[in-house]
């Protein structure tokens, strides 16, 4: 291998060997992909816009959770492996490049053809993400997390292409044990987590930073239903403004309030629980920020024409309930909170 190849193509390496490696920043490309991504949940979204009713909100927020999942997906390995090559890149780009065509399949019903072509362009998302983990495998510390998130990834692929192929409703149940795959690994790999852990800072700004456009895409929403009023309404004014400052409360108690992109060290099996919680606990956080921007897009759009149904409220207020208990959740699992807490505990004993 020629000196010009060697400096475009570099195996990985264990970035976050001590579980930080200072100075370290999200890159260009990083933030390009979580662009994308976003992108994709805003293509998504315009179908629970025309339909926000319970069946919507299933829909939604299947392939949500889908399309978050594989951000995760190359979030997590990034945080560990990335080497910024060539390699690398080439599997990034084609990580975004599928993303937009699951976006594109996500305008029909789960049971129509669309919704087979959202399964297959997920299903190669994760083979792409196997064969990230099977280039990591070279290094020996991390050869065990790295085998088992292939494995788990390969599966995974394998059962989603096959839903592909199946009609509704037999397809759901393979979906059902696609995601039990998909969701459960990271639960059963917690010795791996210790032993290789994530970068305790890169990876909560890579949240943050994902966190932070995603309010920007309800800010956008907020807009977007501002824009339809001709003739402005008391109604429809008192719900852009609401609009606007429920976003900025998320904003502030998310990255104040509750210290969300902390630095998150796992150096033991406790630590890893709170991990756990801290990940799992995004899901519902930004579930409801997706959720509640439609909804107040909504609001705002036929706020002269017709107030909310009962089932629309339920659902906007659910979101927003959902995204309180989420901010809660995370900011339980904070580190500061726990050494603060232990410290007090300590004076009281003395």
């Amino acid at each position: 291998m020629t000196t010009a190849t060697q400096a475009l193509i570099q195996p990985p390496r264990l970035r976050s060997e001590h579980g930080l490696e200072p100075g370290r920043r999200v890159t260009w490309m990083e933030l390009f992909f979580d662009l994308i991504f976003v992108a994709a949940v805003a293509q998504v979204g315009t179908h629970l816009q025309q339909d926000y009713s319970p069946t919507g909100l299933l829909r939604f927020a299947l392939l949500f959770v889908l399309i978050w999942w594989a951000w995760l997906g190359h979030t997590n390995f990034s945080t560990r492996f990335d080497t910024d090559d060539l390699v690398q890149r080439g599997l990034t780009a084609l990580q975004m490049f599928l993303v937009a065509v699951m976006a594109i399949n996500a305008t029909e019903a789960l049971d129509s053809r669309d919704s087979a072509g959202f399964a297959a362009a997920y299903a190669a998302m994760r083979l792409v993400l196997a064969m990230q983990y099977l280039r990591a495998r070279r290094i020996e510390r991390s050869r065990a997390l790295a085998e088992r998130y292939a494995l788990s990834a390969a599966i995974a692929a394998v059962l989603w292409l096959a839903s592909a192929l199946v009609p509704a409703p037999e397809r759901y149940w393979i979906w059902v044990v696609a995601l039990i795959v998909d969701l459960g690994t990271p639960l059963i790999s917690t010795r791996h987590l210790v032993e290789v852990p994530h970068d305790a800072a890169h990876l909560p700004e890579r949240y943050g930073l994902f966190s932070i456009i995603l309010l920007g895409e309800s800010m956008v929403a907020v807009m977007t239903g501002m824009s339809h009023q001709e003739h402005w309404s008391p109604a429809a004014a008192s719900a852009a403004v609401l609009g606007m400052a429920m976003v900025f409360a998320i904003w502030w108690c998310y990255f104040d309030g509750v210290e969300a992109v902390g630095e998150r060290f796992v150096r033991s099996h406790a630590d890893a629980r709170r991990f756990h919680v801290w990940t799992y606990a995004h899901l519902p956080l930004y579930l409801g920020i997706a959720v509640a921007g439609v909804g107040v897009e909504h609001v705002i759009t036929t706020a002269t024409v017709a107030p909310l149904h009962l089932s629309e409220l339920a659902i906007l207020s659910s979101a927003i309930l959902l995204v309180m208990l989420a901010l809660g959740v995370i900011g339980a699992t904070s580190h500061r909170r726990h050494h603060r807490s232990g410290r007090r505990l300590l004076e009281m004993t003395l």
